[in-house]
């Protein structure tokens, strides 16, 4: 006898009520936290809810002070890409800033007063009441940038080496030779700001060539154009992101390590000695201190670009545009005429939920640390 399986007792599923599976939730998170769009989504949404309450906020003015501030500090911030791409952190950059353009000011001075420098240990032999000794003209000033940014990738390599040949912890190494630098920029002009700049080397920081189009702006670009290169279409790229995923894996896969973290500290270093030197002409003097209050924001502006603290992820697009939000968030902090307690308590505020940030990043890509 033939039996039916009667149509009532066939195997349904009910339909789905998930609007979104997991798989596609997760897409969607990771567009909206983990690209570049969300740091210029806030941007943009940050403008407009602070442009009605900051007077002049959007007038042409106040953006070329904007544009004049972003380029120097996205090229530190791009710097400091390639450390934080690694697990790695430079605390020193901010030394080397004042230690190189302090150097640099000194070398293309074409005056300084033997009241404030006679007691320099360069007196006498390096400066003197005319001057440094470059400063005679373009030569000698294309010169005094190419001896301090050699001097910015030195200092970046000697922490590279400590971190890579010594195996010291980057935080402790970094955090030393800041105060290191830091000091002997101090030492070498007494705490003395060196002015009397020649207009040549004022120029690097302020020249207008067409409209808004400047050479700092000339000069971030090419650079953040040869660090994405470098990043995303370079064998030391993909070391630098391997190495930065698992350092184990990395070495064991044949990625040259020691090598690789000496070149990313090299050129943390230049990146901030160019973007400290823009900074110096900008303000027509050499400041022994000029970067000290600079550090939380190059590290928090990495951080919201997407950046992570735990390596192995960031971009250079990101990173400029984290460097973007922090500019604007500090303009709109001073157009709003706010005391500067409260304009560190935003900014302390602001850091901690880059933090935060980037935990929620690394939880939604599924990474595990």
């Amino acid at each position: 006898m033939s039996t039916t399986t009667p149509a009532a007792t066939a195997s349904t599923t009910p339909p789905s009520t998930d609007p979104a599976p997991p798989s596609r939730r997760r897409a969607l998170l990771r567009r909206l936290f983990a690209g570049e769009g969300f740091v210029a989504l806030l941007i943009v949404v940050y403008v407009i809810a602070l442009s009605p309450f900051a007077q002049g906020m959007l007038s042409e003015r106040n953006l070329l002070n904007v544009l004049s501030n972003f380029w120097p500090l996205a090229i530190i911030v791009i710097g400091q890409t390639f450390v934080l791409v690694l697990a790695g952190i430079d605390l020193a950059q901010t030394a080397i800033i004042n230690l190189t353009n302090t150097v640099g000011a000194l070398l293309v001075a074409r005056m300084l007063e033997p009241t404030l420098f006679q007691g320099s240990v360069l007196w006498n032999s390096v400066i003197g009441p005319e001057g440094g000794p470059l400063g005679g003209g373009w030569p000698g000033i294309v010169l005094a940038v190419l001896i301090v940014v050699a001097i910015g990738a030195l200092l970046g390599s000697l922490n590279g080496l400590a971190i890579a040949r010594l195996k010291m912890p980057p935080f402790m190494v970094t955090l030393g030779t800041m105060l290191l630098f830091s000091a002997v920029a101090v030492w070498l002009t007494r705490s003395e700001n060196v002015t009397g700049l020649p207009e040549e080397y004022i120029a690097i920081g302020q020249a207008q060539v067409w409209g808004a189009l400047t050479v700092p702006a000339i000069i971030a670009v090419v650079l953040g154009l040869a660090a994405h290169y470098i990043l995303s279409r370079t064998p030391f790229g993909g070391w630098l992101y391997a190495a930065g995923t698992s350092r184990q894996a990395a070495i064991i896969s044949g990625v040259p390590y020691k090598r690789v973290v000496v070149t990313a500290y090299a050129l943390s270093g230049v990146f901030a000695t160019v973007g400290g030197l823009l900074y110096s002409a900008r303000l027509e003097a050499g400041r022994p201190t000029l970067a000290d209050d600079l550090l939380l924001d190059v590290i928090g502006a990495a951080v919201i670009g997407g950046v992570s603290l735990f390596g192995g992820k960031g971009s250079v697009v990101g990173a400029a545009l984290g460097a973007l939000f922090f500019v604007v968030l500090s303009n709109s902090l001073n157009l709003l005429n706010l005391p500067f307690t409260l304009v560190f308590i935003v900014k302390g505020l602001v850091i901690v939920a880059a933090a935060l940030l980037d935990v929620v990043r690394t939880r939604i890509l599924g990474a595990t640390r």
